[in-house]
């Protein structure tokens, strides 16, 4: 069962490496290495105070606040539309990074397309605006079925990023997250998530389809030794590929949510994003008691936060 506690610590995951990488967005590495990130700072790219979280935070919140309502993506789609005109889950209510391939995707939404097909689903159209948000949908794992369950994980990221391999790298994050909501450590978590994720893209449904010829792409993350990749090979651009393998990487080569989340933003690059991406799993793992305080206290409409998990382990619990 999944309980609460899980789900504020995934929440508070996300949010955390978020708004630690907030303030140092497309810093080289080079210049993290020299001054790298200790502590939660703020200002710096976008000027905003410590513990500001971003547009990875507020979708996350959007998608797990719809998802207190059952299963609706017209519903998910609505809410993501409310963030970019009002603010809503905005962490002080306004918008202050939008990527194109989201604001392209939720203008196409407004204007009548399905939420499935919303999203852009061309080569170009695959950055980590889906996969940054996706985490809420992993705490589902015991209400549908794996394959219904990544099926929904797909929908979800067409909703802004349609592209398969968008949809594959949701699915294997979920894949993994799922078996870190089990209770197991997280070398295991990656190696049992890529084999059952593996055993959907390769053996069963979409075996014939265009997922599988997108498998390629994956080599590194399916190899089951992203771990043992060294640091120059690991990419932090905002490519959803880069993002999924870097996460991984940061997770599998730390022992706590702090050094999961620094190896994160020191990377540089799109720092609030792979913050965020390792944070979620991370926060489930080590769980929101082993999250630096200091860091927590700071977080940005914290006790909202906490609220909307409550409501949403109340709607999995039943």
């Amino acid at each position: 069962m999944v309980t609460n506690t899980q789900i504020v610590s995934g929440l508070m995951g996300v949010c955390v490496g978020d708004a630690l990488g907030v303030p140092v967005e497309f810093t080289s590495r080079q210049e993290r290495l020299k001054s790298p990130v200790t502590t939660m700072l703020g200002y710096g790219t976008w000027n905003q105070p410590p513990g500001t979280w971003s547009d990875d935070s507020s979708l996350t919140l959007c998608l797990a606040e719809s998802l207190c309502e059952g299963f609706s993506l017209e519903a998910i789609a609505h809410s993501f539309y409310r963030w970019y005109k009002e603010g809503y889950w905005g962490a002080h209510g306004e918008v202050f990074d939008i990527a194109n391939t989201t604001l392209e995707a939720i203008m196409n939404w407004h204007n009548g397309a399905s939420p499935t097909k919303a999203g852009g689903s061309q080569e170009y159209h695959n950055g980590n605006g889906s996969l940054m948000r996706i985490l809420p949908m992993a705490y589902f794992h015991e209400t549908w079925s794996f394959p219904e369950l990544i099926t929904k994980v797909h929908q979800v990221s067409c909703i802004t990023h349609g592209h398969r391999r968008s949809q594959m790298a949701c699915g294997i994050y979920i894949s993994i997250a799922v078996e870190l909501l089990k209770g197991f450590e997280p070398k295991v978590a990656y190696i049992q998530g890529v084999e059952n994720i593996n055993q959907i893209y390769v053996d069963q449904i979409y075996s014939s389809s265009e997922y599988a010829l997108e498998k390629p792409h994956f080599d590194r993350v399916f190899s089951g030794k992203i771990a043992e990749t060294p640091m120059e090979e690991i990419k932090s651009s905002g490519y959803v590929v880069d993002t999924l393998e870097a996460s991984l990487w940061c997770l599998l080569n730390s022992s706590s949510y702090a050094q999961a989340v620094l190896k994160a933003v020191n990377l540089g690059g799109d720092t609030d994003t792979t913050g965020a991406v390792t944070g979620g799993l991370a926060g489930i793992y080590y769980g929101v008691e082993n999250i630096p305080s200091q860091w927590l206290e700071q977080i940005a409409r914290k006790q909202e936060i906490i609220d909307l998990a409550s409501r949403l382990s109340l709607v999995i619990s039943h």
